[in-house]
């Protein structure tokens, strides 16, 4: 079975030209739409929904900066959900930690410009985390991508939690 590159026929890199995942993508979803195989027997029918299916979620994943990293690590051996690497850097928890007072402070103050800055600083972070990731996995130093994309993971989590903060908020 073929890896999501090798898919879309793309170089197996964190850098990705957008474009070309994109065209092909729509060539592969051509290829295996469900009007191709109106005539089709049952079996080819499934076969084609599987592709396509399977082009999808390779999509999704190759079209996240954040889901793209993790996915490369992975190919490369590097297990980001197992559990036994939780490790973090001081600095990293502390910065949490920090933002989490923040995020506390925000919600009881019911002080949306408080939680704007906070999100504002967590993109910031994402942002900057996302290119260091890049910038390991092209020179393909996994291991240490792979440390980053744990931290993302966590940088990732407490942005659902800001976003579910502004609903509060906002309603």
């Amino acid at each position: 079975m073929r890896n999501h590159f090798e898919l879309f026929q793309l170089s197996q890199r964190f850098t990705l030209d957008t474009l070309a995942l994109e065209q092909a993508y729509h060539e592969v979803q051509n290829q295996t739409h469900p009007d191709r195989f109106v005539n089709a027997t049952s079996t080819e029918k499934r076969v084609a929904m599987q592709w396509t299916t399977r082009a999808n979620e390779a999509y999704q994943i190759l079209k996240s900066p954040f889901k793209r990293a993790a996915y490369l690590c992975e190919l490369n051996g590097v297990a980001l959900e197992d559990g036994s690497n939780t490790a973090m850097p001081t600095a990293f928890l502390m910065q949490q930690m920090a933002w989490r007072e923040t995020l506390d402070d925000a919600r009881t103050e019911k002080n949306l410009t408080a939680l704007e800055q906070l999100d504002d600083e967590l993109r910031t972070a994402r942002k900057d985390e996302l290119q260091r990731i890049g910038m390991l996995l092209d020179v393909e130093d996994f291991q240490q991508a792979g440390q980053y994309v744990r931290q993302l993971m966590f940088l990732e989590k407490f942005g659902e939690e800001i976003g579910n903060a502004f609903t509060v908020l906002e309603s």
